[in-house]
């Protein structure tokens, strides 16, 4: 929508140019994208923070046997 405005201002042409109907297409195709992602990736960012927050705790707790596994010396 930024870009729609941006460039009815007056900038890449105006209204009526290819860019300004490219903008409509992106708005057009972006805004369910935008409605139905929203809530998928908000799942998604919280699942991940739990997955490193567990993983965090297992990498700190096992750190000597993993780096020697590694053959890091530790």
């Amino acid at each position: 929508d930024n870009a729609k405005k941006y460039i009815e201002v007056g900038h890449f042409g105006g209204k009526g140019s290819d860019s300004h109907k490219a903008g409509v297409v992106g708005d057009t195709v972006g805004d369910p994208f935008k409605d139905t992602s929203g809530p998928s990736l908000n799942i998604l960012i919280k699942l991940m923070s739990m997955v490193s927050v567990v993983f965090a705790g297992l990498v700190v707790k096992y750190a000597p046997a993993i780096s020697s596994a590694l053959g890091l010396g530790g």
